[in-house]
């Protein structure tokens, strides 16, 4: 396996991503309206950084899968700054109905990213099995055409 199959870790690092996404919502649950406010500015700091990343990945990608995947995620990253503009339209007074349908389309929008954050892992799985797959049939390949090359010189 090489070091770029080290799936394993890269797993146990998103399930790590994910423990700590689940405290950080947690925790904002109970936070002060400007507690909440930082950690947003904090987490879209992230996010921005996540994007530039992403970006840099794609311009330094040297196969069509990973530019695909960097490509998808720098494209995932940047819709998701609109978070920051609709958290800037909040502050400014709205009366209560539209402030409740805001929620609800705050809450819809996370909605969604979950279901993407679910696809993806399941896409994921996918071809990390196939990359095995593939992995072990290389490796196969290679050591028939040893054990021939082994024969041949006998």
């Amino acid at each position: 396996m090489t070091q770029h199959t080290n799936f394993s870790t890269r797993l146990d690092n998103l399930q790590q991503r994910v423990a700590t996404a689940r405290s950080a919502v947690q925790t904002a649950a109970t936070e002060s309206e400007a507690q909440l406010k930082d950690r947003i500015d904090r987490a879209q700091a992230d996010l921005d950084q996540s994007v530039q990343n992403a970006q840099q990945e794609v311009s330094q990608a040297a196969d069509s899968a990973r530019a695909k995947w960097a490509q998808l995620k720098a494209d995932v990253a940047a819709t998701r700054s609109d978070v920051k503009a609709n958290i800037d339209k909040r502050t400014r007074h709205m009366d209560a109905k539209v402030a409740a349908k805001d929620a609800d389309w705050a809450e819809s929008d996370a909605a969604a990213a979950l279901d993407f954050a679910d696809w993806a892992v399941e896409s994921a799985q996918l071809t990390i099995l196939d990359a095995i797959q593939a992995r072990a049939y290389a490796d196969r390949l290679a050591e028939a055409d040893q054990l021939a090359k082994a024969a041949a010189n006998s």
